[in-house]
Formats: structure tokens, C-alpha cells, sequence
């Protein structure tokens, strides 16, 4: 089998490379004739990545050690599930899983109204950049990560997965991003495309659903990471601003700025070159955040994945790349000229909106990058800490939430268009000031945002109320749904991490220990082993004002393959607080524990909005694209 998928990706590459001259040489002798020959090509691509893909599924699947990246990512005990999410736990898997996404998208896109609505020259132009990406991914699989290397001797027992990542959020939380990645593929080559044709308006008309629903994958993907830090790597916290985790949040930074922008171009048909530029640049993040995570770079991240030796097929892609969309922006079709209304505009907060999501995403960037920076005059890489970014990020996110304030009540032209509106959302502003504030809630940001945050919910519900066209159609209340949802994670964040109580304690069987309003009383160890895990658990009733509440029962997992222990941590959920335990070690002769406990306030308003942020966006898709 490893030859016969191994050829499927030749044969794809070779493929992409004949069709990529083939577009270029049909664009430049404007060779209509050439389409479907173009079209027909990527379907044959897509038939061969899924070839290739579905030969190493089975191998995982089945546990064929002869292939050396399933004897490195699987093992005789691994479940059916984790089998099947090593297809993408290793960076050659992730890299075929990806272009496997970009494939079959480029294949479906082929069926549909909005590609049928493009020029012949824009499809062509088009084929040849979409092509020139898909054949530098088969590069790169056949050259530097090739997921068929065959093992010989075949072993009869893997590696098998990282203990981290057999948990099933990783089984979605990868895939969505990848999906989102691949996604962010076929709208930016379609908008150089139609910038290069002269078409500079009829993409965002044609990509209109591949960029939200790209976008929707990357921010659920982004959640769901959260998610997995929180409940699997035991330190009580969801994001922690490591490289891994910037690397995805980095390209949702620019494309949720595009999204503000693009509605601009559609009003008023102003920052067509600022949106191209945006689109390509988005989906080059998102191959900067596969940089970041599979070339190895020292970023001094605590779970990167990968070697250097696509590091520098990686750089050449992106610069490549960004050449292509500075020449394509600068010298390509001069979009007619509309000037913008004031900052006291509805365009003016979008603008604003749009220019504080790019400054998270060059400070995300920079700060990601700066342990590389700083070797250009220090002899040894000096990283930034988790406290840069909360100084310099929160304070942006807190200007974006009272942005999502007073945004709708400015109308297109100067001006408030609703006084009463604009009034209730400043009175709910101030009257959750001090609410909060006499509640104990002093720290400034904290106090801000989450007054923000339930001005910005009342403003939803006003507009509702005080201008019915906002609520006669979903594309009208969509995007007050994803505000809804930001609005409800500013809210979390802003409790659950200044306000958080933690306490760690050493306990025998009986004692118990104070967590803020909390008595946590250990009870017993207990031990299960399995034939691929030995775990301790601890059980500890938790009790408020003399009334038991639920049980918390953190492992302590060892797992004899990797030799390594982790922790399994424990929840009691809620949506006030959630008390979240951890068992950091453990005594087997007299059954003592150390626990680490915390209450975590609104935490998991945390998930609900972005779960809302993440399903939202699919209201606005549309059957047909919009006319031009």
C-alpha cells in the first residue's frame, strides 16, 4: 500500500504542475478553450488525495506498522477513535489531512453558482493560483513529509499517541482548524484572481460562504483548543498564550478584520484593495501558524510538533506568496475610489474594529515570534511570558467591546440614528459600572469589559426592540448573534481570570481543605490499571454552607509506553462557578493526595459564546450568491 498511495500523490503533483502551466499559459493567450480541461483536472486531483488519504486511514486503522507514521502515532492498545485522529496528530498526517481539505473544496467549488458567475479569464487566472498552492502542499508531502515511508522491519507494536492528545476534544479541535485553513484557500485565490482579471468586486459576491464558514471552523477550532487546554492540561487556565495557540488565532485576527471590511465593500464599495489584500494575507497566517507549529522554529513553545526541514520550503511559500499580493494589490485593476465617512459613522467603528483586530494580530505575531527576533542582538532567544500579552491585548479586547456598544446605533452617514438606543446602552454601561463595582469587582479592565460586555447584550436587545428591520431577516440579526457571543466570553474572561480562587493542599483520608466558599474533604485513592494506563483517583466531596454539592475525582495517570504521567482534572460545572480539581501527587501506603483546587466564576459563559460565535455565522450563508 505504501507505494500505491505514495503514487496517488506523484501523480497529484505532477498533475497540479502541468495544470498550474496549463492556466498560465490559457490566461496569457486567453485560451478559453482550456476550462474544462482545467476543471476536469481538479477533480482527478482531488480522486488521488483521497486515495492516498483513505490508504493510510486504513493503515492506522488496522495497525499496519509497516508504515513508519503508524508505528509512530499508534500502539496495540489505542482505541478506534484515537487510531483514527492520528491521521492527523503528525505533522505529515496534519499536512495531507489539510490538502486533502483543499482538494475536495476545490472540487465542490467547481459545482457551484458563484464559480459558474466568474469570467473565463478570472476561472483561469484563478486555476493557476489555486493549483500553484496545491502543488506546493503535494511538495512538500512528497519531498519533506511524506506519510508513506514504509518501516522495515514492520514492528508489531507502535509508539503510539501522545497521551495529550487522546482526548476527544483533539479529536475535533485539529480538524476544525484544518478546516478553516483550507477554507481560507479558495477565497484568497479567488480574490487575486478577480483583482488580476479586473473583476476587483465579483469575489467577496462569489466567496461569500467559503469565507464564513471558514471563519466559523477556525473560531470553533479556537474554542475547542481552549477547551482542551482547560480540561486536560490541569493548570486551571484556558488560554495561555503559547505558540501553538497563537498560530491558529493569528490568521482569526485578520480574517475576522476582513469580515468587518468586506461590509464596507458591500455598502458602499469602498476598500476593495484592502480586502484582497486581507484575504490573501489571511490564508498565508494561516500557513505562518503551520510555520509556527511543524517547522520546529524556536519559538520556545511547550507543544511544538515537528522538525526544521520544512521551515524553509514554508518561508519561501509565504514570501512567495506575499509578493504575489503586494504586486496583485498595488499593480493590479485600480478599483473606483469612495472615500469613507468619520470615525462617527458605522463605517468609522468598522474601520476601528477592523484596525484593533490587525494590532491583536501584529502584537500576537511579533510577540510569537520575538524569541527569533531577539537572536538577531542577544546571543541566546529571550522569550516574552503570558503577562506581555494580558498587558498589552486585554486592554484592546476591552476597546472592542465597548466599540460593539455603541457601533449600531451610528448609522452609515455621521451621526447617531437612534438617541434613545444609544442613551439605554450608555445607562446600562454606567449602571453596571457600579453594580460591579460594589460587588468588588475593582480591577479597572475587568470592571470595564464586563460592564462593556452587559451594555453590549443591552444594545442587542434595543436595536430589536427600537428598529424592527433588524429583526425582520437572519442576515440581519447574524452578526448581533456572534456580537452576543463575544459579549458573553469578554464577560467570562473578565471574572473567571482575575477572580479566580486557588488553593493547594496535601490531604489524608478525612482532612479537608478551603477553596474561597468551599470545603473540599478527601475520602480515598483509589488505583485502576488497564493494559495501557495505571491511574490514581482521588474522590473529595465538596460542600457550600454545609450543603454537598457534587464529588470531584482528579486522576493521575501513568502510561507505560511513553513513560510519562499526566493529570486527568475533575469539574463540578456551573454557570456561577465551577470548582475545578487537579491531583498533582499522591502517597499509595497511607492514601494521601495533593490536591490543587479553584473556583472559576462564569467560566463556562466562556464556551457558550464561543460555541454561539462559532454557529452563528451559519445563518448568514446564502443559497445564491448576491448579484454583483
Amino acid at each position: 500500500m505504501h507505494f500505491a498511495a505514495y503514487v496517488g500523490l506523484l501523480f497529484a503533483l505532477l498533475a497540479s504542475l502541468f495544470l498550474a502551466g496549463l492556466a498560465a499559459y490559457a490566461s496569457w493567450q486567453n485560451r478559453e478553450g482550456t476550462l474544462p480541461f482545467l476543471e476536469r483536472g481538479q477533480l482527478l486531483n482531488a480522486v488521488l488525495v483521497v486515495f492516498s488519504s483513505y490508504l493510510l486511514l486504513i493503515a492506522l486503522v488496522g495497525r499496519d506498522y509497516s508504515f513508519l507514521y503508524v508505528f509512530e502515532n499508534v500502539d496495540n492498545t489505542l482505541s478506534l477513535l484515537y487510531r483514527i485522529t492520528a491521521f492527523w496528530a503528525g505533522r505529515a498526517g496534519s499536512l495531507l489531512f489539510w490538502h486533502l481539505i483543499m482538494a475536495v473544496a476545490g472540487a465542490v467549488f467547481l459545482f457551484t453558482r458563484g464559480y459558474k458567475s466568474l469570467s473565463d479569464q478570472t476561472r483561469m487566472l484563478y486555476w493557476l493560483l489555486f493549483y500553484v498552492v496545491q502543488a506546493f502542499f503535494l511538495l512538500l508531502l512528497a519531498c519533506h513529509s511524506n506519510p508513506f515511508i514504509e518501516a522495515t522491519p514492520a514492528p508489531g507494536d507502535g509508539l503510539g499517541l501522545n497521551p495529550l492528545l487522546q482526548n476527544p476534544g483533539m479529536a475535533f479541535h485539529p480538524p476544525l482548524l484544518f478546516l478553516g485553513y483550507g477554507f481560507f484557500a479558495l477565497p484568497a485565490c479567488c480574490a487575486l484572481a478577480c483583482m488580476l482579471a479586473g473583476e476587483p468586486r465579483s469575489w467577496l459576491r462569489v466567496c461569500r460562504n467559503w469565507i464564513l464558514t471558514a471563519w466559523a471552523f477556525l473560531t470553533a477550532g479556537i474554542i475547542l483548543g481552549g477547551w482542551w487546554s482547560y480540561m486536560e492540561l490541569g493548570w486551571g487556565g484556558y488560554w495561555a498564550w503559547d505558540p501553538v495557540e497563537n498560530a491558529s488565532l493569528i490568521p482569526w485576527f485578520s480574517g475576522t478584520a476582513l469580515l468587518h471590511t468586506a461590509i464596507i465593500e458591500n455598502r458602499r464599495g469602498a476598500l476593495q484593495r484592502t480586502n484582497v489584500f486581507l484575504m490573501a494575507g489571511t490564508f498565508l497566517l494561516c500557513v505562518f501558524g503551520t510555520y509556527l507549529v511543524r517547522s520546529g522554529v524556536d519559538v520556545q513553545s511547550l507543544h511544538t510538533f515537528g522538525s526544521g526541514v520544512v521551515a524553509t520550503p514554508l518561508t519561501v511559500f509565504m514570501l512567495g506568496g506575499l509578493a504575489v499580493s503586494l504586486i496583485t494589490v498595488l499593480f493590479g485593476e485600480k478599483p473606483v475610489y469612495r472615500a469613507l465617512s468619520g470615525f462617527t459613522s458605522r463605517q468609522g467603528m468598522l474601520v476601528i474594529s477592523a484596525w484593533v483586530f490587525l494590532a491583536l494580530g501584529v502584537v500576537v505575531a511579533l510577540g510569537t515570534m520575538w524569541p527569533v527576533i531577539s537572536k538577531l542582538w542577544s546571543p541566546t532567544a529571550v522569550g516574552l511570558d503570558p503577562a506581555f500579552y494580558n498587558r498589552v491585548c486585554l486592554p484592546l479586547f476591552t476597546l472592542l467591546v465597548l466599540v460593539f456598544c455603541i457601533c449600531p446605533w451610528f448609522g452609515w452617514k455621521e451621526g447617531i440614528r437612534d438617541s434613545r438606543g444609544a442613551a439605554g446602552t450608555a445607562g446600562v454601561f454606567g449602571g453596571s459600572l457600579v453594580m460591579f463595582w460594589l460587588a468588588g469587582i475593582h480591577i479597572p479592565l475587568a470592571l470595564i469589559a464586563a460592564s462593556g460586555a452587559v451594555a453590549a447584550m443591552a444594545s442587542i436587545v434595543l436595536l430589536m426592540v427600537l428598529i424592527p428591520a433588524t429583526r425582520r431577516t437572519r442576515f440581519s440579526w447574524g452578526p448581533h448573534l456572534v456580537h452576543l457571543g463575544l459579549a458573553l466570553m469578554a464577560l467570562a474572561v473578565a471574572f473567571s481570570g482575575p477572580y479566580k480562587e486557588e488553593t493547594q493542599a496535601t490531604l489524608h483520608p478525612g482532612e479537608s481543605m478551603q477553596v474561597g466558599h468551599y470545603l473540599l474533604t478527601h475520602q480515598q485513592l483509589s488505583q485502576e490499571r488497564s493494559r495501557a494506563v495505571l491511574s490514581y483517583r482521588a474522590e473529595l466531596v465538596v460542600v457550600r454552607d454545609g450543603e454537598e454539592i457534587g464529588t470531584v475525582r482528579p486522576e493521575r495517570r501513568w502510561y507505560p509506553n511513553s513513560r510519562n504521567s499526566f493529570a486527568e482534572v475533575s469539574v463540578i460545572p456551573g454557570l456561577g462557578d465551577e470548582i475545578y480539581a487537579t491531583l498533582l501527587g499522591y502517597d499509595g501506603k497511607d492514601g494521601s493526595v495533593t490536591i490543587s483546587a479553584s473556583v472559576n466564576p462564569l467560566v463556562n459563559w466562556l464556551w457558550i459564546g464561543g460555541t454561539l460565535m462559532s454557529l452563528a455565522p451559519l445563518v448568514l450563508l446564502r443559497r445564491n450568491p448576491e448579484p454583483a
